[in-house]
């Protein structure tokens, strides 16, 4: 396969903080990049939080996380 081209594999994921929706995101990924290689991109697709006495308790963030494939050389 050319090194031009790239295949992805695409994994969806939920990252939560008590901080705020960019925490969520961070912790998302650093999290998957724990254990996954090759890391390429995210989208965010869902935002939500949790509500206590009026105030936002925690943060929820959906993500879709791109993932290059090796080339099998």
């Amino acid at each position: 396969m050319s090194n031009n081209s790239h295949v992805y594999k695409q994994i969806e994921l939920v990252g939560s903080s008590t901080k705020s929706s960019d925490d969520a995101i961070v912790q998302a990924i650093a999290r998957a990049s724990e254990t996954l290689r090759n890391l390429d991109w995210f989208e965010v697709t869902e935002l939500r939080g949790h509500i206590k006495d009026g105030k936002i308790e925690h943060w929820q963030v959906g993500l879709k996380i791109g993932m290059r494939l090796e080339d099998g050389d």
